[in-house]
């Protein structure tokens, strides 16, 4: 089973803000969830979706383990904490969260445990996130291209990471954009509000479809209800040659998150 298109993000929300965030978007109709151990939130997204309702068959979790889990003993420990925490048996999918070259545990080492943790039953599908393309051969030298799911990296109209996304696609490796709108900074872009004026769209719906379009799935988050129901239409947006072209030409480098220590030397 690939991975769904669109799925709502919960980064930064904690507390009851996640929980109310979770329990909206599955009441709209959302069905992948995507949380991380370093959110520190799996445990009220747990809650969330045991009050919801929504059968597990439907849903689609995902969880990252953070880096300081890598290690060959605690690894599989940390993913069942997280389960215990999500209130669930498996999670749909687990990522290698950075690649953390100065944790000192190879990518190739902690993609190979997490692949024991998919045998064990604990995860269906892994992957990773964050990884630049020396770290994505590593990682298909240890379990081959078919096992990675999906590679979850920051993009959006300023940062198209063009060279990584065409890699990606030689391998048949399913990209996730994270950050879609830059920390809302596309929202107020004057290409993107004169398309979405054109469209009688939002400019958020305009980015994501604009990523939808090329291939990527998206999981952007919100807290406010009534963003999370207009984010879902941007499945239905049709953007023509010419908006991609001008969108395309938006590209700037424009990074969001590069922590020292934990992110690659980008391509």
């Amino acid at each position: 089973m690939g991975i769904p298109t669109f799925g709502a993000g919960t980064f930064r929300l904690q507390g009851q803000v996640v929980i109310d965030s979770v329990r909206n978007a599955l009441e709209l109709g959302y069905r992948a969830i995507d949380t991380a151990q370093i959110y520190g939130n799996e445990a009220e997204v747990g809650q969330a979706i045991a009050d919801s309702g929504v059968p597990r068959s439907e849903l689609f979790i995902t969880t990252k383990v953070w880096v300081d889990n890598y290690a060959d003993d605690k690894l599989i420990l940390s993913l069942q904490e997280s389960l215990d925490k999500l209130r669930l048996d498996a999670v749909d999918l687990t990522l290698i969260h950075w690649p953390a070259p100065g944790k000192g545990v190879p990518v190739a080492a902690a993609v190979s445990t997490l692949a024991r943790a998919r045998q064990q039953g604990l995860t269906r599908q892994i992957g990773v996130s964050n990884f630049n393309i020396a770290d994505m051969e590593h990682a298909i030298g240890a379990v081959g291209k078919d096992a990675i799911a999906t590679n979850q990296i920051e993009l959006s109209p300023y940062l198209q990471n063009r060279k990584l996304v065409a890699y990606l696609q030689e391998q048949h490796i399913p990209v996730t954009s994270y950050m879609t709108l830059a920390y809302g900074k596309v929202l107020t872009d004057p290409v993107i509000t004169t398309i979405a004026s054109r469209h009688q769209a939002t400019p958020a719906q305009v980015a994501l479809a604009w990523a939808l379009q090329l291939g990527y799935a998206v999981i952007p988050s919100s807290t406010r209800r009534e963003n999370l129901e207009s984010n879902l239409k941007a499945q239905a947006l049709r953007l023509t040659a010419d908006d991609m072209a001008r969108i395309a030409s938006l590209e700037r480098n424009g990074r969001e998150v590069s922590p020292a220590g934990l992110a690659p030397e980008w391509d």
